[in-house]
């Protein structure tokens, strides 16, 4: 069973601070030291995404079990652009869903709305069918 905590964020400079918070007194006791830093560094970038390219409320959901920690940033926008961009490589902006990429288990985005989520799977094994995603009891099948 998962533990979950929902929260909205108040629209502004504040809220990936306030992110950052919330999963730090959630869940920074439960987290390993280096799951607990990629999870404030994603939840970071998706919060600050929304501010820029979203509108209205930020919701921010997180649900941790002993698989993974799941973080939901959920705006009001229109939907999530996708675009090619040609950035420079020393410029400052513009690398946030990078970072989500290459830091989280895997990340998506929910077509037609502005919620984006990330995972971070957590360490240790998965035993049973209900563990595997091919649904069965062993490697060899």
């Amino acid at each position: 069973m998962a533990d979950v905590v929902e929260l909205e964020l108040t629209r502004g400079q504040s809220a990936p601070r306030d992110a950052r918070r919330l999963i730090d007194s959630s869940f920074g006791s439960t987290l390993q030291r280096a799951e607990l830093e990629s999870a404030k560094l994603c939840i970071s970038e998706l919060v600050t995404n929304a501010l820029v390219h979203g509108r209205g409320t930020i919701r921010l959901r997180l649900a941790l079990d002993e698989d993974k920690l799941l973080v939901e940033v959920i705006d009001e926008g229109a939907g999530f652009e996708r675009e090619v961009r040609v950035e420079d490589f020393e410029q400052l902006g513009g690398w946030g869903l990078t970072i989500v990429d290459a830091v989280s288990s895997r990340w998506g985005v929910h077509d037609g709305t502005t919620h984006v989520w990330f995972e971070l799977e957590r360490p240790g094994p998965r035993i049973g069918a209900e563990k595997n995603p091919l649904g069965e009891d062993s490697p060899t099948g």
